[in-house]
């Protein structure tokens, strides 16, 4: 039996946001977001954070080093500093 490979790029695509749901922020507010990765190309200091289904996230209510990246449904974040990219599935 073979094995199937995702030979159209669909699994590459899902990762990288979808070519289009992907957003660049600081430290605005966001709200009613639902990303499933936030990426943190930069040391960033989360102010608030969101989630749905996930219980304990305000542990994350802290400095997060550079190359962080969280994987869960994210709701709402509000950064003190730095940078975050967020992934939605669009």
């Amino acid at each position: 039996m073979g094995t199937e490979f995702d030979t159209d790029n669909t699994l590459l695509m899902m990762q990288l946001g979808k070519g289009g749901g992907t957003e660049v922020f600081t430290t605005a507010a966001q709200t009613g977001k639902n990303w499933f990765c936030v990426h943190f190309p930069v040391e960033s200091v989360v102010a608030s954070i969101a989630a749905d289904g996930v219980t304990g996230e305000t542990a994350l209510q802290t400095t997060l080093s550079a190359g962080t990246t969280l994987f869960m449904n994210i709701t709402s974040i509000t950064l003190t500093s730095g940078i975050g990219i967020g992934y939605r599935d669009i």
